[in-house]
């Protein structure tokens, strides 16, 4: 199995009381992801917390298989272990939106998720709303997620700047969550991984408080995970910390 090192952090940010961002850190199964919660009473931390407790129990399933009976329609287009990470991510959505209809006071919850499955060489990527991976090769960083959110698509339309959406007043509005009605399909995507690769998955409190640029000053500094994760956590706080920050570093060792 592809050895990878990695650092999680999770902090509440200035300007909340409550943290409703959960993060999944599965060695086993090089399995790492990171979800942001959201709906009052503390349910987003509720959904958050569902979200990547039934993922880790799904791949905790050792009977699932490729004949297995899969709970929704299979995928040729992707892997097996594509498919997998699909339809625990599909699970999950079932299970948040089961506990909204049991808890009246929860209902409207929901969260998003960004994951990845290191495997072998290839990295499998999963999301569902505006939470990132970015991934950092021969110095270079580059976004490999595509936010489900609503200045996303004004961007993709030509409608508005990355620099507008970055402060634009509804960069919050995601289009696609766990919780809501339906199937909230994950976007998967399966590349090539390398030695050396690192990745960074995180909540919107990272990237929405500093710029890519600054993002990629940080991960590319000769310091450890550990000392990369702090000083961006720090570096989201000192420009406001208006949400949550919760993130994930993984790099590729071998």
């Amino acid at each position: 199995m592809t050895r990878v090192e990695f650092s999680a952090l999770t902090d509440t940010g200035i300007k909340r009381t409550n943290n409703e961002d959960s993060f999944l850190v599965m060695e086993s199964k090089n399995l790492y992801a990171v979800a942001d919660g959201m709906g009052g009473h503390s349910s987003g931390e509720i959904a958050s917390k569902i979200a990547v407790e039934t993922i880790s129990d799904f791949f905790r399933n050792s009977e699932i298989s490729e004949d297995s009976t899969w709970p929704y329609a299979y995928d040729d287009n992707i892997s097996f272990e594509g498919n997998k990470l699909k339809t625990a991510v599909a699970v999950a959505n079932e299970k948040i939106q089961e506990y909204a209809s049991e808890h009246p006071e929860s209902r409207g919850m929901g969260t998003t998720v960004v994951a990845v499955l290191v495997l072998d060489s290839r990295l499998i990527l999963c999301h569902v709303g505006d939470s990132r991976c970015y991934l950092l090769r021969d110095g270079k960083l580059s976004l490999v997620t595509s936010d489900h959110s609503w200045v996303n698509e004004q961007v993709k339309l030509g409608f508005l700047t990355e620099e507008e959406a970055q402060k634009h007043p509804f960069r919050n509005v995601i289009t696609k969550a766990l919780g809501t009605k339906g199937e909230a399909t994950a976007e998967i995507n399966e590349t090539e991984g390398r030695s050396g690769d690192l990745l960074l998955l995180c909540t919107d409190g990272l990237n929405s408080m500093i710029p890519d640029s600054e993002i990629a000053k940080i991960v590319s500094k000769d310091t450890g995970l550990d000392e990369k994760a702090r000083s961006l956590i720090d570096a989201a706080n000192n420009a406001g910390g208006e949400d949550n920050i919760t993130l994930v570093l993984l790099k590729i060792v071998q």
